[in-house]
């Protein structure tokens, strides 16, 4: 595949007003995209847009409007709505794009542009590319006539479509009443949305996060930062906790003594309860190389697979939708239900562990531990350049430790695709010389990085 010189594993990311994340790239980026989703009929073009509640929002929402406009494609703006919802609306409104503004669970300074084709999922990699060598073109060319320019409209029902589209996944005959559940929104996309949605099911709602101010997005509170939400279900003696990420599409669970149950113990929960009901489709889970060995040990007792991809819940989608699976997900809280989304939606995830909880009659924290997981450790490595993974005395290091592990564990080296990291993870059922393994990759890695 070409080097991608804008788009990394989930949209253009980066830090706001400095390249890439800048007004030109999105202007940029809105006449590409626009250019080439623009089908030769003569209808009008739609594009819809949503974000979350970062400043920059303000900055990059505009250009892209005008990219878009330019070269005659008609805009919807949502304001502030999770990406899941994003991707709903462009396929309920027959949009030809979707566009979501959004870095998802870092920090205010930094932003991003995900793209969603009219079939509601992620862009290909193939397609990125061709926008890409597009936003380097000559922008004068493919420009709109000045009486076919695209035409802009805000929508002011959006948010309340997702709620209902949200409620009517959750099962029918099923309330949440008598459920007392912390929800912290991270001051992100889901503000709004997410708490309504809880309420209006039954449930007494205690929200948090909910005061987003430009600044404060995933800042101590969010997916992020439990500890807010287990204080407060501590605080509040709730049922459950949920903590959303910045733009929702993933989320992290805590149990009724304010414990976080891992996202793998959630896919097991959940994968369980499909199972039984005979909705579980393809035969299991996808996840990926992250995933715990527990979470496959535990799909296989039951006889059901765990397919494996790499990392990014757009590699899990695509896999979902090539073996026909319905559930898949990331370790990290990204869960992806295929039945209802064609995306990660934390919202959509936290209802169906709400259902499993609420026809279980038993706590969270029964039910937090599905399987008991392997020992696994995990250290990320910050580099300011170079290629470190390349150097032989990594390489040394890695096909050493592979070989002590025998195959009793697994190792996953990566570089992050949204910071400059190096992800070192391994497990196995030693669990001191999995943390061995670790530290003198992580050392080796370090040296070579300095």
């Amino acid at each position: 595949m070409s080097k991608r010189a804008y788009f990394g594993t989930d949209g253009i990311r980066g830090q706001a007003n400095r390249h890439p994340m800048t007004a030109e790239v999105a202007l940029r980026v809105g006449m590409a995209a626009g250019k080439l989703f623009m089908s030769r009929d003569d209808r009008r073009h739609l594009v819809v847009i949503g974000k979350d509640t970062r400043l920059s929002g303000y900055m990059i929402e505009p250009a892209l409007v005008a990219g878009f406009t330019s070269v005659g494609m008609d805009v919807r703006l949502f304001g502030p709505l999770p990406t899941p919802g994003v991707a709903m609306m462009t396929r309920s409104l027959r949009a030809d794009l979707g566009v979501m503004i959004s870095a998802s669970h870092n920090a205010y300074h930094d932003n991003g542009i995900k793209l969603f084709g009219p079939d509601g999922y992620k862009l290909s990699d193939e397609r990125e590319l061709e926008i890409e060598a597009l936003m380097d073109q000559g922008l004068q060319e493919g420009l709109a006539a000045p009486d076919a320019l695209g035409r802009v409209q805000r929508i002011d029902d959006c948010q309340a479509r997702y709620v209902e589209i949200a409620k009517a996944t959750f099962p029918k005959g099923l309330s949440l009443s008598g459920m007392r559940i912390v929800v912290d929104c991270a001051n992100g996309a889901a503000y709004k949305v997410a708490p309504e949605a809880l309420y209006e099911l039954g449930a007494e709602v205690i929200r948090i996060g909910v005061e987003p101010n430009g600044f404060n997005i995933n800042q101590e509170c969010g997916s992020t930062h439990p500890d807010a939400m287990s204080r407060a279900v501590k605080e509040y003696r709730a049922d459950i906790g949920i903590a959303l990420d910045g733009d929702a599409d993933r989320l992290v669970i805590c149990d009724e003594k304010g414990q976080v149950v891992d996202g793998d113990q959630i896919m097991a929960m959940i994968a369980g309860a499909w199972a039984r009901g005979g909705r579980l489709l393809g035969g299991g889970v996808v996840a990926t190389v992250m995933s715990n060995l527990g979470l496959e040990r535990f799909l296989k007792a039951r006889n059901l697979k765990l397919e494996r991809t790499q990392v990014g819940d757009r590699y899990v989608m695509a896999r979902m939708r090539e073996g026909g699976f319905n559930l898949g997900g990331e370790q990290s809280g990204h869960l992806i239900l295929s039945d209802f989304s064609t995306t990660g939606d934390g919202l959509l995830a936290a209802l169906q562990v709400l259902a499993v909880l609420k026809e279980s009659d038993r706590p969270m924290s029964a039910l937090a531990r599905q399987f008991e997981p392997v020992p696994q450790k995990l250290e990320n490595v910050r580099f300011a350049g170079g290629r470190p993974l390349e150097a032989e005395t990594v390489k040394k290091v890695l096909a050493d430790a592979e070989q002590r592990l025998n195959g009793s564990g697994r190792i996953v080296v990566r570089a992050s695709g949204t910071e400059p990291l190096i992800r070192i993870m391994a497990e196995g059922d030693d669990e001191k010389l999995v943390n061995q393994v670790v530290k003198e990759i992580a050392g080796a890695v370090k040296k070579a990085a300095a």
